[in-house]
């Protein structure tokens, strides 16, 4: 595994999300945190890393049709392109983790409670920056 916020070991089949657990009292967490636990009263523990549930189900969903307003990081002149974003709770942690759909996933794909996968995906941002992400897919949608 790599420190950080996923890990795609094996390709699709390998790539999951990255949490730490508290040794003190077993609580999840995503993001992680590698410092300590911030369930009071916990006295804690050294956080271990763990693979997070590849798969969820949809908590909630909505569309981006506008483009942020600054100081979002864009080009501001390139044509908007409408996103999906999909609230999924995680099958085994039970925590809801919010990504985007994974590209040509449109709202009519969706439902609440509708089984999804973690997928890799591509963030390109102004400047022509490309950052690796996850995405949310229903299962069963070929990639």
């Amino acid at each position: 595994m790599v420190a950080g916020w996923f890990t795609d070991d094996g390709g699709e089949e390998g790539f999951r999300l990255l949490g730490t657990r508290c040794a003190g009292c077993a609580t999840v967490f995503f993001p992680r945190e590698d410092d300590f636990c911030r369930v009071p009263g916990c006295g804690g523990g050294e956080p271990a890393e763990v693979p997070l549930s590849r798969r969820g189900r949809i908590w909630s969903y909505t569309d981006g049709r506008h483009r942020p307003p600054p100081p979002y990081p864009g080009d501001p002149d390139a044509e908007w392109e409408p996103y999906v974003l999909i609230a999924a709770e995680l099958t085994d942690e039970r925590m809801v983790v919010l990504g985007q759909a994974a590209p040509g996933v449109a709202l009519a794909d969706l439902a609440v409670g509708a089984e999804v996968e973690i997928v890799p995906g591509v963030l390109r941002g102004g400047g022509g920056s490309v950052w690796s992400t996850w995405h949310w897919r229903p299962v069963g949608t070929a990639s």
